[in-house]
């Protein structure tokens, strides 16, 4: 079984029984997030808190 049809199995089954769509789409769209998220900052694609605070402030 692929790695990304195995995680959305485990993914399913860890909601509750009275889950809807909306819920199944929502987690996985925060997996996805979670996972683009450390494959960024594993890649140095990363900002310091004061350069994220520099470019809210500035804009």
């Amino acid at each position: 079984m692929s790695g990304v049809k195995e995680e959305a199995l485990k993914l399913v089954d860890g909601l509750p029984d009275e889950a809807s769509w909306d819920d199944v789409i929502y987690q996985m769209y925060v997996r996805k997030k979670i996972e683009k998220g450390i494959e960024a900052a594993d890649e140095g694609r990363v900002l310091t808190h004061e350069e994220v605070k520099r470019q809210f402030l500035h804009e």
